[in-house]
């Protein structure tokens, strides 16, 4: 390997660690301001996307820790399946609580107050997952890396829910569909309990490919 393409991969990689502390902060925001307008609210599709957030900041960790501990592969492989199956069982708990809470909203007939700030911090997510994914797509392209092509499959997962999140909220302030926010809720179950069931696993992504070059 050439000097030059030594050179091109460590910008490549210290991009995409750029990308994870973004991914981390921004995480670590969203998930803070989701959990207290959703405690305030009343909202279970708020205060589960804010802890999905925070399960995030866990898996971002997790790979920033992967790409600079363990220079044999085998070290390398067994701590990244014990960093996967640790935020594993994080997903199945979260699934587990929204279950619960969301099944007792319903059943209660529990309304929740609309949230306009929740509305906005949905739409900014919806905005900017799907440009994050793309540039971490490229970076685990460019570097044949499959942990990195799954987290971008993990930002895209991120991006569906706050799509999900974005329609029982608007339904509930614009309709007064009291059951849109629990509803919603109950749609983001099963997505993440197979991101859970897949972590246990010690599957990084399903269908991610590396590129050979």
């Amino acid at each position: 390997m050439s000097e030059s393409t030594i050179l091109d991969r460590a910008a490549v990689a210290q991009r995409g660690r750029k990308l994870e502390y973004f991914t981390i902060t921004w995480n670590a925001i969203e998930g803070l301001l989701a959990i207290a307008l959703g405690t305030t609210a009343g909202s279970i599709s708020l205060v589960g996307f804010g802890l999905d957030s925070f399960i995030e900041v866990m898996s971002g960790a997790a790979l920033l820790w992967r790409m600079s501990v363990d220079a044999d592969e085998e070290s390398r492989e067994l701590n990244e399946k014990r960093a996967l199956r640790m935020v594993g069982i994080c997903f199945l708990l979260l699934a587990l609580y929204i279950s619960y809470e969301s099944g007792t909203d319903l059943w209660l007939r529990r309304a929740p107050e609309h949230s306009v700030p929740g509305i906005i911090l949905a739409c900014v997510s919806l905005a900017v997952m799907p440009i994050l994914s793309r540039a971490k797509r490229k970076v685990g392209h460019d570097l044949n890396s499959l942990a990195m092509q799954a987290d971008a499959k993990q930002t895209d997962f991120c991006a569906y829910l706050s799509a999900i999140l974005l329609v029982g909220l608007v339904l509930n302030a614009l309709f007064n569909f009291w059951w849109a926010d629990p509803a919603g809720a109950l749609v983001m179950v099963p997505l993440i309990a197979r991101e859970g069931i897949e972590a246990l696993r010690g599957e990084k992504c399903s269908d991610c490919q590396v590129t050979q070059g």
